[in-house]
């Protein structure tokens, strides 16, 4: 996401950029908040992460700074933003710093031009003096001047620079607080900024109150009312679905027949020339060669030549959003999904909808993540600060429905050994990040079935200064500095590499968020998101541009990417000594064939690589038997896609029919319904 991720962005917390706008500001010189400064948290389901102020200058500037850390990737920054005669910003001051570095951004009105400069770009346009500045980073505080803004234009409807539009739809009203506190606010939902509604909660005097997303920020005396919020917001979105169930998810009436493909077999990682494969009812019913597949009378046939055939895709590490998601995912073949380090809410009512037949969407397992409580917490999830707590935390992920618990980096060992039995007791499935003062070899003894992230599995090979206080920044900071020297042949790796292979521990990398945080400046392109370009609104392109984290004094970008290379070395050594590879992106879904192409680039064939997403996920779910492969019997999960992925595997970006449980959809019907404007480059 950009700064102002509860509202302006979508692209990843982490997302903030770093530039050269100005010398970076140390906190000590950012704007200190006046006693009568409006006070808000920044909260979520775990717990407190952070504070704001909102504030007028003597020149009647809107004034914000903000605080904030997440899980030791620390945002110290200010905002200042100057009105003309005309009630719009004349001048837009960002200061401060985020992970990525250096947060001056700035935005200025003269002689009839707009001019700014961000963390990634810089540009001019004539000015109208009705377009608002839509900056890239900044202090989510600065949303209060935003949605106060959008909510006075004339039909609630304003242009945006650099480009698009916003406008604002009630949602609905929720009441608040208790006693002398209590009231009434209403969601309203930004259109326009992101392919999906973004929510807003205002005040009655239609002044800014808060949003709530999965990182709220509400005014001090209402964070209690968090879990409030969001469930109206749920229940109301949910309401205002137009009927995709309806429209996409129905079971065809006739058999569907796909013929002459490639077939990707998942079973073999191999891909077949000239099969035809049909499905009925929800089950596929023949598969082989198309000399020989009888096709049904009254079948729909589609023509697959040139195209490829595979399962249905799995992202084995995405985290859901909304439920609008489930339609981003579909329209890229994408039919199942692993969700780690769920909040419990939200799962539990999207669930509920699914259940219902109300909702479209993939099948989804969900971990709770269990975490331990303290500055460092990870935001969402369950905080437990006891033994005892812990093993709470993991009977109420089995009480709601959760297949798995994630335990995070700050859970203290005498937490986790009960908490990690008591999950296996109950038969959830064991992952996460591995606890600071532990390495790989010490959760695997302990129990866990996965190890989610390769930063992670590195962490054998890293000095104590590392792995004692990995719960913070040194998670990224530590494996920057050190993978690129360590010897994956050598100990300590080797032997790690060896019982890792032994035990069948189960290793989700997400290379590719390596590659978004070591590889690229800010401002560059990143590889995962390029194909989309064009293709969504302009705020949310900006953010595809956000670069990397800044790496420490001392070690360099070239530092950083040959580590990244090492850590990409790791995941082949780990797949050709026989250790499941899953393929997760920690992102929204639109990173999976990224994932894949990084595979290939470490040394997978693209079979090898395309299996990590179908039959291996499957089968660490214990779901193989009914879907993970193009086999007669299972479950009709599949993706038609234009052109050969066996040469290509970015051809799996090129979706053209997809179908879930039997239910046969148009990729760019789902695309356009999704808000995208066209197919992926």
């Amino acid at each position: 996401m950009t700064g102002k991720a509860g509202i302006l962005g979508i692209v990843g917390w982490a997302a903030l950029a770093a530039g050269a706008v100005a010398a970076q500001v140390p906190k000590e010189q950012l704007l200190s908040p006046p006693d009568g400064a409006q006070k808000f948290k920044i909260v979520s389901a775990a717990g407190e992460h952070g504070s704001a102020a909102v504030w007028r200058l003597a020149d009647g500037s809107f004034a914000v700074r903000e605080s904030m850390n997440l899980r030791g990737q620390v945002f110290e920054q200010d905002e200042v933003i100057h009105m003309a005669a005309n009630g719009q910003p004349d001048s837009i001051v960002i200061r401060g710093f985020t992970p990525n570095g250096d947060a001056a951004e700035s935005f200025t009105v003269t002689g009839g031009t707009a001019r700014w400069q961000s963390p990634i770009d810089k540009g001019s346009a004539p000015y109208d003096g009705k377009a608002q500045y839509a900056s890239f980073g900044g202090p989510f505080a600065g949303n209060a001047y935003f949605a106060e803004k959008l909510f006075a234009a004339p039909g609630r409807q304003m242009a945006l620079l650099p480009g698009g539009t916003a406008r604002l739809e009630k949602l609905v009203d929720v009441a608040v607080g208790s006693g002398a506190t209590a009231k009434t606010v209403t969601v309203w939902t930004i259109e326009g900024i992101s392919n999906e509604p973004l929510p807003v909660v205002m005040n009655a005097d239609c002044s800014f109150f808060g949003f709530v997303s999965g990182i709220a920020l509400l005014p001090e005396g209402y964070t209690g009312d968090m879990l409030k919020i969001q469930k109206a917001q749920i229940d109301a979105l949910a309401a205002r679905n137009p009927g995709y169930k309806a429209r996409f998810g129905k079971v065809s009436p006739v058999p569907v027949a796909f013929t002459h493909v490639k077939l990707f077999d998942a079973v073999k990682a191999r891909f077949v020339a000239d099969q035809t494969v049909v499905a009925n009812k929800g089950r596929i019913v023949a598969v082989g060669p198309a000399a020989t597949v009888k096709v049904p009378a009254g079948a729909r046939v589609i023509n697959g030549r040139g195209k490829t055939l595979s399962p249905g895709i799995w992202d084995a590490h995405m985290h859901v959003g909304s439920d609008l998601q489930g339609l981003q995912l579909l329209s890229q073949g994408e039919t199942s999904a692993r969700n780690p380090g769920a909040d419990i809410q939200p799962t539990v009512l999207r669930n509920q909808q699914i259940a219902a037949g109300k909702l479209l969407f993939p099948t989804v397992y969900s971990s709770v993540l269990i975490d331990g409580k303290g500055p460092l917490q990870a935001q969402g999830g369950i905080s437990v600060s006891s033994a005892e707590e812990a093993v709470a935390a993991v009977r109420r992920a089995k009480d709601n429905g959760f297949s798995a618990v994630k335990f995070y980096t700050s859970m203290k060992p005498e937490w986790l050994w009960p908490a990690v039995k008591e999950a296996h007791r109950l038969g959830l499935h064991v992952h996460g990040h591995i606890p600071a003062t532990l390495r790989p070899t010490d959760v695997i003894a302990g129990g866990y079935d996965e190890i989610t992230h390769i930063n992670f599995v590195m962490m054998q090979a890293l000095p104590d200064e590392v792995v004692n206080v990995d719960n913070g920044i040194q998670r990224f900071f530590g494996p920057g500095k050190y993978a690129k020297d360590v010897d994956l042949n050598a100990e300590p790796m080797k032997s790690l590499i060896k019982l890792m292979a032994a035990k069948k521990i189960v290793v989700d990398p997400t290379i590719s968020v390596f590659e978004g945080l070591y590889v690229p400046e800010n401002g560059d392109l990143s590889p995962a998101y390029a194909p989309y370009l064009g293709t969504l609104p302009p705020a949310v392109e900006r953010g595809f541009r956000a670069g990397g984290f800044q790496p420490p004094e001392g070690v360099t970008r070239a530092d950083w990417r040959a580590s990244y290379a090492k850590l990409l070395a790791l995941v082949k050594a780990l797949h050709d000594a026989g250790v499941p590879i899953v393929a997760g992106t920690d992102g929204s879904g639109l990173e999976i064939v990224r994932e894949l192409e990084l595979y290939v680039k470490a040394g997978f064939t693209t079979a090898q690589a395309l299996q990590s997403a179908t039959l291996v996920p499957a089968r660490l779910v214990g779901a193989d038997k009914a879907t993970g492969s193009v086999t007669m019997g299972k479950e009709a999960d599949l993706v038609l896609v234009d052109g050969d992925a066996e040469k290509d595997i970015g051809a799996m970006r090129r979706t053209l029919w997809v179908m879930s449980d039997g239910a046969l959809m148009n990729a760019d019907e789902l695309r356009k319904a999704a808000g995208f404007a066209g197919r992926p480059k």
